[in-house]
């Protein structure tokens, strides 16, 4: 059989078998009793990674994200994001249905709104207004193709909020990319948020989790709700010991790999009749493709590739999303681009 080319997300980065050793020779404890040793040197390297206190592990981005927001919060809150976050977007409604906020979502090209945008949409004390408690970021941002908000954008939107004294938190399921792409320590872009969310098993590998970071009273509320949304795990050290291994230097800087690869991808289809790739959103590891020009749907076109062992996500009618991750090698893109210009005008 033919190698599958998946091509649909980093979600498939396998652990590495260094990872693998470590997870095995791994010892363990009851992580909620806190006597995991692997789980407490995971979330004190994340801290200091990400310049924060303390760190708690999670075993989802999902459920990073909203226990943040149930510390952030009070029910009955607003919370400001972009109108395509993934908070708002692609967490069933969490948000809503366990913190009870609402939301007031703007938009935001680059993968943030104005700051002058968020600033005027904070409520002004009035009784008949929900309180503007929180603002949500997102880098990179799923939905625009992996787009870096610069941190320019980071700094004055810390300015809003220290201005009404609100928190900031951020989506960083994939920050590490962000980190790499703007040639920048992850902590740099962090230091702008209260509190961070990262994943360990998207680009770096590692089988399972997140984590969560913040202050140590912040935290401290965390780990409550951790507990109550049933994240309180027990013997963790096999996916905390993937975790360390995932969060190291060698692994992190490994990304750029993946971002070169989309890079000589999104070259690739723009250079094929019918395809279009804005190529300044090819900025890490997902390139959009828009087949518009060539009147293909979608959805024919995936199937088309999916016979021939190619695999990738549709957005919408005509637009595809491509993901490049450690599983897909620069030969394995090649392949992809001569099936793609072989398929597109059957």
């Amino acid at each position: 059989m033919e190698k599958v080319i998946d091509l649909r997300r980093d979600t498939i980065t396998l652990p590495t078998e260094e990872m693998r050793e470590a997870a095995f020779r791994s010892p363990l404890g009851d992580a909620v009793y806190g006597e995991d040793p692997r789980q407490r040197e995971l979330e004190e390297l994340t801290a200091f990674i990400l310049g924060k206190e303390r760190a708690i592990f999670l075993p989802s981005g999902t459920m990073g994200n909203l226990v943040a927001l149930l510390a952030h919060t009070e029910r009955g809150n607003e919370m400001i994001l972009e109108e395509n976050a993934h908070i708002f977007t692609s967490e069933t409604g969490g948000l809503a249905q366990v913190a009870g906020l609402m939301v007031k979502t703007l938009r935001g090209e680059d993968g943030a709104p104005e700051p002058r945008d968020v600033e005027r949409a904070i409520r002004p004390e009035n009784i008949h207004y929900p309180r503007t408690a929180l603002i949500g970021l997102e880098n990179t941002h799923y939905r625009y193709g992996g787009i870096v908000v610069p941190l320019s954008k980071f700094e004055k939107m810390r300015e809003v909020a220290d201005r009404h004294h609100l928190s900031i938190h951020l989506d960083g399921a994939r920050l590490f990319n962000a980190a790499v792409y703007l040639g920048v320590e992850a902590k740099e872009i962090a230091r702008y948020c209260d509190s961070v969310m990262i994943s360990l098993s998207k680009g770096l590998g590692a089988p399972v989790g997140s984590l969560l970071a913040g202050s140590g009273d912040f935290i401290k509320e965390a780990e409550r709700y951790r507990k109550m949304l049933g994240g309180g795990m027990r013997q963790t050290g096999w996916l905390c010991a993937c975790g360390i291994l995932a969060l190291s230097e060698d692994n992190i800087s490994r990304l750029q790999e993946d971002h070169d690869n989309a890079r000589f991808l999104a070259e690739g289809l723009q250079s094929l009749p019918g395809i279009e790739v804005n190529q300044h959103q090819v900025q890490t590891n997902f390139v959009l493709a828009d087949l518009s020009q060539s009147q293909l749907k979608a959805s024919v076109f995936l199937q088309r590739l999916r016979d021939e062992g190619i695999l990738a996500t549709q957005v919408d009618d005509f637009r595809v999303r491509f993901v490049t991750s450690r599983e897909v090698e620069r030969e394995d893109i090649t392949v992809a681009l001569q099936v793609i210009k072989e398929v597109i005008y059957i």
